[in-house]
């Protein structure tokens, strides 16, 4: 074998040897840390200390995020609350929907399930329910009569897919939303409409439709808001949620607040913000 010949083998040799040694070096190093809040970029963010005289004037403490999509732009009051998490209560009806449809608990929204007969606090939940009827009313035992179809296996696999919050439902199948496991952030809530939205959750857009239709709260003249309520029984105090978006001609808003509420009057207070927030922000 010429000398040439040789010497260019090596050299090859030499240059496997070191990429070799650098794939091993990387190999080795600690993985990137994932980038667990993508909301986190300042330029992203616009506190709004002006917000407070909202939650001031109904008596109330919380936190408001909304979020601008086409701008890319969130508007935050209170952020240290809002990157804080919390039980989502009634507002994982959203998700909970999804869930039941895509996994054919039911056949469709429209599909009766018989009223169990047992009378609960809320006159309007003490009947037959669809899942577009309990959706709109907040009928706590259909959502639980479904968990329970559904499943602790199956529930977990649908929450970790999409990656819900800490994605811990301990605490029972049929309550861990309302005083088990499971936390959200105002950035989760968000981060779950806006894929509810796009049609990227991992779903089928037959699902997402049927879920966008029954979030429908108000369509006026020049928007259309879909929204769920949420309301947490706590020892010391309540918690009360209202998540949604509005739709316009010209750009979609998400927003997601929550308030401590010390008595059932302050329940309607939830909504009451939002509406002060939209309309001073020109959405409604």
């Amino acid at each position: 074998m010429r000398k040439t010949q040789i010497c260019h083998i090596a050299f090859i040799g030499l240059i496997m040897s070191l990429l070799s040694f650098q794939i091993s070096c990387q190999d080795s190093r600690d993985p990137e840390p994932p980038d667990l809040n993508r909301w986190a970029l300042p330029s992203q963010h616009t506190e709004m200390p002006n917000w407070a005289s909202y939650f001031e004037e109904e008596g109330v403490h919380g936190t408001m995020v909304l979020y601008d999509l086409e701008d890319d732009h969130f508007y935050t009051h209170n952020r240290h609350r809002a990157d804080s998490a919390f039980i989502p209560a009634s507002t994982f009806k959203i998700l909970n929907s999804m869930i039941i449809l895509e996994s054919k608990t039911l056949k469709d929204e429209q599909e009766i399930v018989p009223w169990d007969s047992v009378v609960r606090f809320v006159p309007a939940w003490n009947k037959d329910h669809s899942l577009r009827t309990a959706f709109k009313v907040s009928a706590v035992w259909l959502y639980q009569e479904m968990a329970r179809r559904i499943g602790e296996e199956t529930m977990q696999g649908y929450i970790n897919n999409v990656g819900y919050g800490n994605k811990d439902i301990s605490g029972g199948i049929d309550r861990f939303w309302l005083d088990g496991g499971l936390r959200v952030t105002c950035y989760d809530q968000i981060d779950l409409l806006t894929r509810l939205h796009h049609f990227t959750l991992p779903f089928s857009d037959q699902t997402h439709k049927k879920v966008q239709s029954i979030m429908r709260y108000e369509v006026k003249e020049g928007y259309a808001l879909r929204a769920k309520s949420g309301w947490a029984l706590r020892d010391d105090h309540d918690l009360g949620w209202w998540v949604g978006y509005v739709t316009t001609p010209n750009h979609t808003w998400f927003f997601a607040m929550n308030i401590d509420m010390h008595q059932n009057e302050d329940a309607p207070k939830r909504e009451a913000i939002v509406r002060k927030v939209l309309g001073e922000m020109g959405v409604i």
